[in-house]
Formats: C-alpha cells, structure tokens, sequence
C-alpha cells in the first residue's frame, strides 16, 4: 500500500463546492440529488421561436391541487400531492412515495407574455406556455452577398 500525501486545499475546495451545490439546490428551489426526499416536481423550460414552454411532472395531483403564476420573470408552481385516504394496517417493506404541499419557482427568459400563458395537465404532466413579445422573438436576418 503507498502512501500519498494528503493536501488539504483539495480536500477543501471539493467540500466547498458540495457546499455550494447543496446550497445553491436548496435556495433556487431545484430538488437536491442526494436525498430525493423534496417533493417539487421535475421541471423542464424549452425555449422556442415564438413561445417559452414549461414542462412539470406532478403525477397524482389533480388540477384544482395546482396553482400556477408567472410575474416578474419567473413562473411559480405550487400544489399538494395527497396521501391515500385509506388508512389501514400496511406493513410497508420499501416507501418512496412523497405526500405534502410542495413549491417551485423557475426564472423565465425576458419578454414572455404572462398575461397570455396557458396552462394544461394530462397524464401527470403540466405544460404551461408563455407566448414572447414581438420584440423578444428571434428574427432571422438574411445576409446579402
């Protein structure tokens, strides 16, 4: 077995940027890694020519559980995934299944319409659309030879 000699700035900079990692999960709202105990849905933003699309996985929530607002760059999604109503004797061998009231918030890129959104949910999928301002929408410029 050979020795090695122990640095500790390495050893440092790899707890600070765990640190920061975990820190930085936990204030922007996005579910830490290592646990998966957050109950906020996965989110995903796609930027297209003409809207900005919001994608949410909240499997077993119904509509009137979910609230969605969009202002000041961000859109917010708050709902609550309910436990059974059922409660008789289960001895559970293995639970990963996540009840409570959850929120995520995720910034939005400059001049989306909120006003105009829309919203839907099929099959455990929430999709919100933000149509962009004229100004914001990408406008190709014909280059002449």
């Amino acid at each position: 077995m050979a020795l090695m000699q122990w640095e500790p700035s390495e050893s440092l900079a790899t707890l600070q940027r765990e640190v920061n990692r975990v820190l930085a999960s936990f204030f922007d709202g996005s579910p830490l890694r290592f646990g998966e105990s957050i109950t906020a849905p996965a989110v995903e933003v796609a930027d297209t020519k003409d809207t900005v699309v919001v994608k949410a996985q909240v499997p077993g929530v119904s509509q009137e559980q979910i609230q969605v607002t969009v202002s000041e760059g961000m859109i917010t999604i708050k709902g609550e995934r309910k436990a059974e109503e059922k409660h008789e004797e289960k001895n559970y061998l293995h639970r990963e299944f996540h009840y409570g009231a959850f929120t995520r918030t995720v910034p939005l890129p400059a001049g989306v319409q909120a006003e105009k959104a829309t919203a839907q949910l099929k099959d455990g999928m929430l999709e919100v659309t933000i149509p962009k301002s004229a100004e914001a929408r990408v406008q190709e410029i014909p280059i002449r030879v």
